[in-house]
């Protein structure tokens, strides 16, 4: 029997719209050798600062690393950083035709200042009240020109909850999708849980799930785990529900099949950002038609590999590859 890895190639040129809010993350760098003497902080010695690209941003930069074309469909401030973001996704060979600038927003930056290796605080500048109406017609009139003048092979909506995923915004485009037979996957937050109606792939954490309907249990397998999976199913008429459970792997939820699939034993250095990379790999599983419980697989392996890595960090592909080999899928 063939490697699951043979289906990566693909991957390679599929047009995947990203839809969702963007961010820099910015970090401050240097040693800390005392305490100061205004107050009981420590003082942070500069030695280097860094931006990444990151929320929906970071999803693009997984499609980019997996082989993809992702087009990044978002809203940021007609500000400095807007345009040292625009700058960076051009510099990653991200498509930024799909995201507006406007006067009246700031463009979100997360200021995380590390001392010693360690994360001492992190300063957000954000606004995250929903876009204006006005701001709504120009993204999806951007989205629906995309999708008639391209080729999409799919579209994800990353959640982040700020302000850019109205109600309007989350109908509007799984309608015009699915008059096109796009398939649309999401990583969703609380606020907008339940709008994502007639999505082919829904993927919320435990704690997601549990928020999102309301719910409270503690997690093991079984009926209880399992009957609110359906209910969500249900709820949102969603072809998968893809539910990931941490160090206890995850599950996946369709009309043939229902499974779990279990975590492998990793080192653990930082779990930020394994949601992009899982949802990114997930949405190009799908494109690429592999089954319900191989797409479980694959993105379970993703997820994983970029936890043994420090900050976030995109997929390796070939690495990627050569595990999903070892583990014999």
């Amino acid at each position: 029997m063939e490697s699951l890895a043979t289906y990566f190639d693909a991957f390679v040129d599929k047009k995947v719209i990203v839809l969702g809010d963007v961010m820099l993350d910015s970090y401050i760098r240097g040693d800390v050798q005392r305490v100061s003497p205004e107050a009981p902080v420590p003082i942070v010695s500069f030695a280097s600062r860094e931006e990444r690209l990151g929320g929906a941003a970071n999803v693009a930069l997984n499609l980019v690393a997996l082989g993809a074309y992702p087009i990044l469909c978002s809203l940021i401030g007609s500000d400095e950083e807007g345009q040292r973001l625009l700058a960076e996704a051009k510099n990653a060979n991200v498509d930024t035709s799909g995201i507006v600038s406007v006067d009246d927003r700031q463009t979100t930056v997360k200021i995380r200042v590390i001392g010693n290796n360690q994360q001492l605080l992190r300063v957000d500048k954000e606004q995250t009240h929903d876009i204006k109406t006005s701001q709504e017609d120009e993204l999806i009139r951007r989205i629906s020109n995309i999708i008639a003048t391209e080729k999409i092979d799919a579209l994800i909506f990353e959640d982040y909850n700020k302000g850019l995923l109205t109600g309007r915004v989350i109908r509007e485009v799984i309608s015009l999708c699915n008059q096109k037979d796009i398939p649309t996957t999401v990583d969703p937050k609380k606020k907008h849980f339940l709008s994502y109606e007639n999505v082919t792939l829904f993927k919320p954490n435990l704690k997601e799930l549990k928020e999102g309907l309301d719910v409270q249990f503690d997690f093991q397998r079984g009926e209880v785990f399992e009957n609110a999976v359906e209910l969500l199913s249900q709820k949102l008429n969603s072809k998968y529900t893809f539910v990931t459970l941490s160090e206890h792997g995850v599950y996946i939820h369709s009309e043939d099949v229902c499974a779990y699939v279990n975590a492998h034993r990793r080192s653990i250095r930082d779990v930020s950002g394994a949601g992009d990379t899982v949802i990114a790999v997930a949405t190009l599983c799908l494109i690429a038609e592999m089954s319900p419980l191989e797409i479980a697989e694959v993105s379970n392996i993703a997820g994983g590999l970029v936890c043994e890595k420090s900050g976030v960090v995109s997929i390796d592909l070939d690495e990627l590859k050569a595990e999903v080999l070892r583990l014999g899928l």
